[in-house]
Parts: C-alpha cells; structure tokens; sequence
C-alpha cells in the first residue's frame, strides 16, 4: 500500500465511525416525544381553560409547560435538521471514498 492509499484507509475509518453513531435520530426522538407530550398537554390544559370559570393555577402551569415543551421540540428538530444535513455531507464522502479505494467493485476482489 501507497501512503496515498493508507490515508485514504484512515480517512474512511475515521468517517465511518463518526457515522457510526447517528445524532440526528436522537435529536429528532426529542423532537417527535416532545411534540407528542405537548399536544396531550397542550389539549387537557384547554379543557382546564374551557371547564373553569376562572382559570386555576394548574392551567397556567399546564399552558407554560406546554408552550416550554413545544420551544423544545422546536430547538431539537432544528438541531437535527443540521446535524443531519452534516451526516449527509459526511456519507456521501464516505461514498466517495470506497468508490476511490475500489471497495464495492466487485472484479477488483478477483486474482490478478
């Protein structure tokens, strides 16, 4: 092996543990539950409002928890959407990178 090649080795083993661990899914998990745990609490906070005739304190708790949870949900889908963007970037080196090395050509694998 060429050190052209042995860098090339190091790079694709870098990047593919980097890749092994994939942030964005977790990010959009936060996401996704948040949203889901807003909109349930966002829905009995409104039946609160709707039932009582003057608003009871556990409403505004609900209500300021449902708006934090939705914030949330808005701040991690948008982390995900960028760390995301960042593993796409980060494969499609990766891609280019076993295309160079001929890992996926299979009639590079033949005896000479």
């Amino acid at each position: 092996m060429n050190a052209e090649t042995q860098n090339l080795h190091e790079q694709l083993e870098r990047l593919q543990e980097a890749l092994s661990t994939r942030q964005s899914t977790l990010l959009f998990a936060h996401a996704g539950i948040s949203f889901i745990v807003s909109v349930i609490l966002g829905c009995a906070t409104a039946k609160l409002f709707w039932d009582s005739a003057r608003a009871p304190y556990v409403a505004w708790l609900g209500l300021a928890a449902t708006v934090g949870l939705g914030l949330y949900g808005l701040v991690r889908y948008r982390q995900g959407r960028t760390v995301l963007a960042d593993e796409l970037v980060r494969f499609e080196t990766l891609l280019e990178l076993r295309r160079r090395l001929r890992l996926d050509d299979p009639t590079a694998l033949l005896p000479q």
